[in-house]
């Protein structure tokens, strides 16, 4: 694979959770919009069950919380889940300042 395609594919689908955080931090959402509202922020497109995966581990870790609203699981971000988008924030930032 070219160099630049695996970056890509590593910094998109393969930290797919850093985006979930993300679409997160503008509002509340169930998992079944996350593939289109990733691909029109970002430009790329998730599986259509690989954010529930993420979104269960994110659960787990304490990054996202869920709450039944009628049939939909509604995921909000955590104080602890905006923390670690600060984190992700200041990693590429370093990166950026250091090309």
């Amino acid at each position: 694979m070219d160099p630049f395609l695996r970056l890509k594919k590593y910094n998109t689908k393969g930290n797919l959770w850093v985006y979930v955080l993300m679409v997160l931090r503008d509002k509340p959402d169930h998992g079944w919009d996350f593939p289109s509202a990733i691909e029109k922020r970002f430009g790329f497109r998730p599986g259509k069950i690989t954010p529930y995966r993420v979104l269960y581990t994110l659960e787990l870790e304490g990054l996202v919380e869920s709450t039944q609203v009628e049939r939909r699981r509604i995921y909000t971000i955590t104080k602890k889940g905006l923390k670690e988008l600060e984190k992700v924030k200041d990693f590429y930032n370093n990166i950026v300042r250091n090309l």
